[in-house]
């Protein structure tokens, strides 16, 4: 069989129509999923950093390019959720325009977007538990909440050596256990933590922008320092690399397309509403915080809880150190949910095991492949440390985002009767635009993660190889092959 296999259009819209999930999800709950996957550990941990190290205010600036980049790939995302509604995300839509072997590559390549992705937050996450306990006076073991060969600060201000980040663990497998339960259950609990972290960031815009003081946010763009990326032009660039880990995750919603009511109408609204709202938010809460507090002095893991202590108003940093725990468990929601369904895609076409693709007879879930994915990134979280995690992240989805603009065109050309409910405007255009501004941005990151795509992606072919291409070849054989009707 050739590597360039495709899956028909017509073959995937048929399985669209198989009842296999549960389809429970609306327009609200599927914009839900893309905000609570998107407003996490990059507007309450990154936004900090970024402004501190990288681009000052202009850092505003740095969030509209990333911001662009992913609207150019969200207008593709929505075409092609639109006309393939399937599980699978990207990789499905590889599938129809590219062909297995870019399938596969870009299924794989999606493990670092999501499954690291979870791993990184429950890193965030645990920082954030760890700080809220110690303003309640509580000591967590400090060797327990950072990964091997990291420090942590003990409470007599010792320096203590990482065993296990057991709270970043801890949080990925309570969140396992609810996927498992059900997709209408976890997306209902998603959605109140959306609408809570989401109210917070208002609040926490209403009732800064009155301290905001003209002279932190000058000069807007800070002159560089003679290193490419630390300020300047050049650092507002890096900062959008840096930013564009912030604004991952939107495309999460196709993940859950066969869990949609109505795909080809809600997907896109998902979508591109998910999108828009976060910039929107991101955007306010960039100025309002560095309007309060000198850029440089922003380099802390809970930048925003810094924000509201400049202000005076003590009593609301609890309350976001709060909604950041609850914002980031959501975060870990959503990308544990895109993962699965990524699995159970690859499953079904046997580029997976079985096992992935088994469903639960009950709750309708694919549990075998929650409780072992689930169980993977728990490790990851414990083990692994924040900065490797955050840099493969961007890489591997600045590398999804690329392809999915590629399929679009190719699509295009070769399926153009079949019915689109959502089109991308002024195509090739947009699509081009899109490939070439995540590729800008995958350049613009530093060589070392380069090299650890590639050590990733040669693992990757060599499954596809001794495994995958083989099994999937067989599973095409006997679907195709003809039903015996025995004689009586």
């Amino acid at each position: 069989m050739s590597l360039a296999t495709r899956k028909s259009i017509d073959h995937l819209q048929a399985e669209a129509g198989k009842p296999t999930l549960r389809r429970a999800l609306g327009p609200l709950n599927l914009t839900a999923l893309g905000i609570g996957s998107v407003i996490g550990t990059g507007i309450f941990v990154l936004t900090g950093t970024a402004a501190s190290q990288n681009a000052g205010p202009a850092l505003v600036i740095s969030m509209l390019i990333a911001a662009l980049a992913c609207a150019f790939a969200g207008l593709c995302y929505a075409e092609l959720a639109s006309m393939i509604p399937v599980a699978g995300s990207a990789y499905t839509y590889a599938y129809a325009s590219s062909g297995e072997f870019v399938a596969w590559i870009i299924g794989w390549d999606l493990i670092l977007e999501y499954a690291l992705s979870g791993a990184t937050v429950a890193v965030g996450w645990s920082g954030y538990l760890v700080s809220f306990l110690r303003d309640l006076g509580i000591a967590f073991p400090p060797a327990l909440t950072v990964a091997p060969n990291a420090t942590a600060v003990a409470p007599d201000g010792s320096v203590v050596a990482g065993v296990f980040n057991l709270p970043a663990a801890a949080i990925v497998l309570l969140v396992m256990a609810l996927l498992v339960i059900g997709i209408r259950q976890s997306a209902n609990t998603n959605t109140a933590l959306v609408v809570l972290k989401t109210a917070v960031l208002i609040l926490f815009v209403a009732l800064g922008a009155a301290y905001v003081r003209r002279e932190n946010l000058v000069p807007f763009i800070p002159p560089n320092t003679g290193e490419f990326g630390h300020f300047g032009v050049s650092g507002v660039f890096r900062g959008a690399a840096i930013m564009f880990f912030a604004y991952v995750g939107f495309d999460a919603v196709s993940t859950a397309a066969q869990e949609a009511r109505n795909p080809q109408r809600d997907m896109p609204i998902g979508i591109l509403a998910s999108l828009f709202i976060c910039t929107v938010i991101y955007i306010a809460v960039a100025i309002v915080l560095i309007g309060i507090v000198p850029y440089r002095r922003l380099n802390v893991a809970d930048p925003i809880a810094i924000g509201i202590d400049a202000t005076g108003l003590t009593w609301f940093s609890p309350v976001v150190k709060v909604s950041a725990l609850f914002g980031l468990f959501s975060t870990i929601l959503v990308q544990l949910l895109g993962q699965t369904r990524i699995f159970f895609s690859m499953s079904r076409d046997g580029l997976l095991p079985p096992l992935f693709g088994r469903v639960h007879p009950r709750f309708r879930t694919p549990h075998l492949s929650t409780l072992l994915t689930g169980s993977v990134m728990a490790v990851a979280a414990g083990l692994l440390p924040l900065g490797i995690l955050s840099q493969l992240v961007s890489i591997g989805s600045l590398l999804a985002f690329l392809l999915v603009c590629i399929g679009v065109v190719l699509l295009r050309k070769t399926a153009p009767a079949v019915e689109r409910p959502f089109r991308v405007p002024w195509v090739p255009w947009v699509p081009i635009l899109g490939g070439l501004s995540c590729l800008a941005q995958m350049v613009s990151l530093p060589w070392s993660t380069w090299e650890r795509l590639l050590v990733w992606l040669v693992l990757g072919w060599a499954i596809y190889f001794l495994y995958s291409r083989r099994h999937a070849r067989d599973l095409r054989l006997a679907r195709d092959a003809p039903t015996e009707v025995a004689l009586t």
